[in-house]
């Protein structure tokens, strides 16, 4: 095997918390990749491309905050992410920046294990928001994005998908409950006013928190209903998945899965 490994990386602020390095890397091993897998600090979203190319990555995921910046910024985009206006995969075809979107289908996965979900309340209103209010539309399931302020839910309007600010908010019953906003991720704070949040968990089944490894204090809060919860990592780990498949241009077998699952969870 060659010394000069395929460059990966993921970019984000923060990005110290990313477990992405340790999944991807494993499932290098595991398929005996030429490829490492590194974590990149990317203050300025605008400068993304530029970055990506100038260090020779061979590929790269996007996290929060620049999701959006890096849909502006490639030369191509495909699939979903035309639609959703936000991705999280980046490919070097030949000197040119190939974006893709594989939050949508892996949080898709992540809910499965709930069983039956017509009705979903999805809190914020940013990239990650975009990707899972497209694929619960395409699936047919009923999505309401609930947001603080109203500037971001003009995406929402244009896809004919029911948004509201905390303001003006009118709640139903929802199967399931969704926070996709950062709250929680290094603070203690609730995706939205407890009020509201109080009378939507009375009545749901599920929460799921975009936010991994952790029970933030929305999951606790939605455990305290006796909610069934879940946190990020099979969302991380099948977006991961089929973005490691754009990656190494191979079909991953559950194998491979395995290895970067207990990766994630640091086994």
């Amino acid at each position: 095997m060659s010394e000069i490994k395929e460059t990966f990386v993921i970019f984000g602020n923060p990005v110290a918390h990313s477990k992405s390095p340790q999944m991807h890397n494993a499932g290098f091993e595991n398929i005996d990749y030429n490829g490492i897998y590194k974590k990149h600090l990317l203050e300025d979203g605008n400068t993304i491309k530029d970055v990506f190319l100038q260090n020779h990555y061979e590929g790269a995921n996007i996290t929060v905050p620049h999701k959006e910046f890096a849909y502006e910024n490639a030369d191509e985009v495909r699939g979903l992410a035309n639609e959703i206006k936000a991705v999280n995969t980046y490919i070097n075809e030949n000197g040119k920046v190939i974006a893709y979107n594989t939050d949508a289908p892996g949080f898709l996965y992540a809910i499965e294990s709930f069983g039956e979900v017509k009705k979903v309340l999805l809190l914020g209103a940013g990239g990650t928001a975009k990707a899972i209010s497209l694929a619960l539309k395409q699936s047919d399931i009923d999505v309401t994005v609930l947001n603080r302020s109203k500037g971001k839910l003009s995406f929402f309007e244009e896809h004919n998908i029911k948004c509201s600010t905390w303001d003006n908010f009118v709640a139903e019953d929802y199967d399931l409950i969704v926070n996709s906003t950062s709250a929680g991720l290094k603070d203690e704070y609730l995706p939205c006013p407890e009020g509201i949040l109080n009378e939507v968990l009375q009545s749901a089944s599920f929460a799921f928190d975009c936010v991994y490894g952790k029970v933030t204090p929305f999951l606790a809060k939605a455990q305290e209903n006796d909610l069934k919860i879940k946190d990020g990592e099979d969302m991380l780990l099948y977006q991961g998945v089929l973005a490691f498949e754009y990656f190494t241009k191979e079909n991953v077998n559950d194998e491979t899965i395995e290895s970067m699952r207990k990766a994630l969870k640091g086994e």
